[in-house]
């Protein structure tokens, strides 16, 4: 019985890494890519235009070998974040197979309803929580903390969102049982709470500076 939740999530997550992973290679590596080009073209423009004449003589020979570094450096990014896309997605759907496996009894609905409802508490868990005071970061944006710090709020994060996620599904299972739209408000006010006490009481993480003109 284990093994074919087992079976299940993994086939799961492999796929869901799969396109995770070509996302991250065919999207957002090379939007990445552009941006650090722009910042870097900026801060060395003015060298370069008083070394151009040396570097003229040597164009031809440094720029065959340029494309060819560019390619394998891309070649080499895209299978890395393929490669590790569908090796995360693998472990994410074996724990959330092995959650559900011991879950199932507790969550509310009916055959399939159970596990969307677990994607879904796993998905605020690890994405939305930590998203609501650790946001993806903008082009021109800088970091607020150092990084040691930001993994010990994530990680406090993480667990906040689960504690979030369990009491709405424990509220909407009470409430519930005297009917479907106070089940839904009991639910709801947990996330609306998180949602709320992040919003005002959460420090600035991401401090936003200039975004380039070419990206605007």
């Amino acid at each position: 019985m284990l093994v074919d939740y087992l079976e299940r999530g993994v086939l799961a997550g492999a796929i869901a890494g799969i396109a995770y992973g070509a996302y991250m290679a065919f999207v957002a590596n090379p939007l990445i890519g552009y941006m650090e080009t722009l910042a870097e073209g900026g801060e060395h423009g003015e060298h370069a235009h008083e070394a151009g004449e040396h570097a003229h003589e040597a164009g031809e020979h440094a720029h065959a070998a340029g494309e060819h570094a560019h390619a394998v450096s891309e070649a080499t990014t895209a299978a890395v974040s393929i490669g590790s896309g569908v090796l995360w997605g693998i472990l994410l759907g074996g724990v959330l197979a092995l959650g559900f496996y011991f879950l199932e009894p507790a969550l509310p609905g009916r055959g399939n309803v159970k596990a969307y409802v677990l994607a879904g508490a796993g998905f605020f868990t690890v994405s939305v929580a930590p998203w609501l005071v650790l946001p993806p970061t903008a082009p021109g944006a800088e970091q607020a903390y150092d990084p040691t710090l930001r993994i010990a709020i994530y990680v406090g994060l993480i667990a906040l969102g689960a504690v979030v996620a369990a009491a709405s599904i424990y509220g909407f299972t009470r409430g519930s049982a005297r009917s479907r739209p106070l089940g839904v408000v009991t639910a709801v006010v947990p996330i609306v709470a998180l949602v709320a006490g992040t919003a005002i009481a959460a420090p600035t993480i991401v401090e936003s500076g200039a975004m380039p003109a070419d990206l605007v």
